[in-house]
């Protein structure tokens, strides 16, 4: 009898301790320039934070649905492309900014969401990946090959994820991402937010260094 006393005991406090644990909110969108600059930044505090926190991706919508092509935006996103790779020295691409192609971050949002569902621990990894093939490869961000092909080379089966990313359930689900950001109260992207003691905390609101991140997330958690 004691024996099973300590056992619940210990599986309670363990519930209680994943419960407790402060979760690190990151809103954003794979075709967001900020976002892409703010990569390695965030991946740097997340190792130096390790496992005093988990981590939920959120899905953001930069601009999703948009019909406008990238010669209508090759002006206004070269200025802020320049901005961020002075910032961050992450590299762009710019002839992409001379076709045609639809600047809908609609479906990157949903291939990022996919991953997530099939390999929840690689989801950071793939959004970065994302970013890399839109900003320094200029893949095309409309076509499902560009995305399972980014799936595949992290161990995820290219036909189950070609399945889920193109059915109409997971053009409907992503919907979700976007609503969430937007009861958080995110407007602009990237975001982090930090959950603890029942709390929603503003970490950054825009592209911020890792530094700043681990000291903010630190205070807010009492370390």
């Amino acid at each position: 009898m004691q024996y099973l006393i300590l056992t619940i005991t210990l599986m309670t406090a363990t519930i209680i301790n994943a419960q407790e644990k402060p979760t690190l909110i990151y809103i954003g969108d794979p075709m967001c320039s900020w976002c892409y600059g703010f990569g390695n930044e965030v991946e740097s505090a997340l190792k130096e934070l390790g496992d005093d926190i988990q981590l939920e991706m959120v899905m953001g919508g930069l601009r999703p649905y948009n019909t406008q092509p990238m010669t209508e935006l090759k002006d206004f996103l070269t200025d802020h492309w320049d901005d961020v790779h002075r910032a961050s020295g992450q590299p762009f691409q710019y002839g992409i900014l001379d076709t045609e192609l639809i600047y809908d971050t609609e479906p990157a949002c949903r291939a990022v969401m996919i991953a997530r569902e099939l390999q929840p621990n690689s989801v950071m990894h793939y959004f970065h990946k994302v970013q890399t093939a839109f900003y320094a490869e200029n893949k095309n961000p409309l076509i499902t090959a560009t995305y399972a092909d980014i799936a595949e080379s992290l161990g995820i089966k290219r036909d189950v994820f070609i399945q889920r990313f193109e059915s109409e359930a997971s053009k409907e689900l992503i919907k979700k991402d976007f609503l969430r950001a937007s009861q958080l109260g995110v407007r602009s992207f990237p975001t982090v937010l930090l959950m603890h003691n029942g709390k929603t905390n503003v970490v950054s609101a825009g592209y911020s260094k890792a530094d700043k991140l681990v000291t903010a997330v630190n205070k807010i958690i009492g370390k």
